[in-house]
Formats: C-alpha cells, structure tokens, sequence
C-alpha cells in the first residue's frame, strides 16, 4: 500500500516539472523573441533539400534540366554498338568522324576556309 503513496508523490513531483519547465520555455521564448520551429517545418523536403526559396528553386530546376538536355544531345552524338549484350563506343566511327571533320576544315576554323 506504501508504493501507491510514492507512486503518487512521483507523478505529483513529475508533473510539477513539466509545468515549470513549460513556462520557463515560454518565458525565455518571450524573453529573447525566439519561435520554435515545429517537426514538420523542419523535415527535409525530397523536392528541396537545401532549403532554397520559391524563385531560386525554379532557377535551380530549369537550370538542371537545361543541363540535362544538353548532357542528352552530348550523349546522342556519341556513336555505339552492342557487343555481348552491352553498349560500347564504336571506336571505327569516332575515327570516321575525326577524319570527315579535318578534311572538312583543312586549316583551323571555317572562316580561314571562305577567306582562302
């Protein structure tokens, strides 16, 4: 019967805590004008990890897209075959090329070629 009287002055003594540490925070939050940010604002967004603005954001996106259209007309000039199953690069054709560009422009640039 003992354990029901401490029991009960723990719980008291536990709650009388959290009762003063609650207005000791809302005190020092008044005091030095501080706002809590909640859980939920400060869970990483998979959209925006950094934590950019709205317009920077947008600017961020655009610009890697545009990057990626680039790194994909890159890509698509590259010429392949299949060789076991796997993509390699055709070497042969990297050459042909080579070659069907310097022939194309003997002495640098293309405007040496109209002037000569």
């Amino acid at each position: 019967m003992s354990w029901i009287y401490i029991l009960g002055f723990a719980l008291s003594v536990f709650f009388m805590l959290v009762y003063f540490l609650s207005r000791f925070v809302n005190h020092m939050k008044t005091e030095q004008n501080l706002e809590i940010e909640s859980l939920k604002e400060t869970l990483i967004d998979k959209d925006n990890p950094v934590g950019l603005s709205g317009d920077e954001l947008q600017k961020l996106k655009q610009q890697q897209a545009e990057a990626q259209e680039h790194l994909r007309e890159v890509i698509s000039k590259i010429p392949v075959i299949q060789k076991d199953g796997k993509f390699q690069v055709d070497y042969e054709a990297v050459k042909k090329q080579k070659e069907n560009n310097s022939a194309r422009v003997p002495n640098g640039s293309p405007a040496q070629k109209g002037n000569g």
